[in-house]
């Protein structure tokens, strides 16, 4: 190790101590601590490159994965879309049948309807054409009770007048044939009583 001094040292005692200028300091540095200051930056700069390489990889690591996340959550946001247009498109295709099935009931039930009042008037007309029918031969047969029941009236009629003046005949000659029996029986009864 080698001294530079800028002075030769006098013989006279102690060399006045007088300040070395700064650049013999920074020599004097360099000569004692150089080489481990230069192993120190040299590990400073090998930590920083290293540091820098660790944050460009986490750095990329963070970007691939935040990558891999935006693209799995489209690709889930896709799917569910995807999901929801099928499904919408089956309940409106679901709706569209349900639809047409009811309006074929409703024609169905209508078809039934005109079907069933078209009997019941059918049956009413019947019903009616019977009671008509029936009413008519009704009045038919009353009229031709009323006929059968007048003519036997009228000949009941015509007996019992006819019997009536028999009767009266006969009653008259029943009176005289009493009166005849009882005069004739009074005067033999006189007769015996006279005997």
């Amino acid at each position: 190790m080698t001294i530079i001094a800028d002075q030769a040292p006098s013989s006279n005692g102690p060399a006045p101590v007088s300040s070395p200028p700064p650049e013999s300091l920074d020599q004097v540095r360099d000569i004692l601590f150089g080489g481990q200051m230069r192993m120190v930056d040299a590990r400073l700069q090998g930590l920083e490159s290293r540091m820098q390489q660790e944050q460009a990889s986490i750095r990329a690591e963070f970007t691939r994965e935040l990558t891999n996340l935006d693209e799995a959550l489209k690709q889930g946001i896709t799917q569910l879309n995807d999901h929801l247009a099928t499904e919408r498109t089956r309940r409106a295709d679901d709706l569209k049948a349900l639809s047409a099935d009811m309006r074929e009931l409703v024609k169905s039930l209508e078809r039934r309807h005109q079907a069933l009042e078209e009997a019941a008037s059918q049956a009413d007309a019947e019903l009616r054409d019977h009671l008509v029918r029936q009413s008519a031969q009704q009045s038919a047969d009353l009229t031709r009770t009323a006929e059968r029941l007048s003519s036997q009236l009228d000949q009941v009629s015509s007996k019992l007048q006819s019997e009536k003046l028999d009767t009266s005949a006969l009653a008259s000659g029943l009176t005289d044939f009493v009166s005849r029996l009882t005069s004739n029986g009074y005067n033999a009864a006189k007769q015996k009583s006279k005997d």
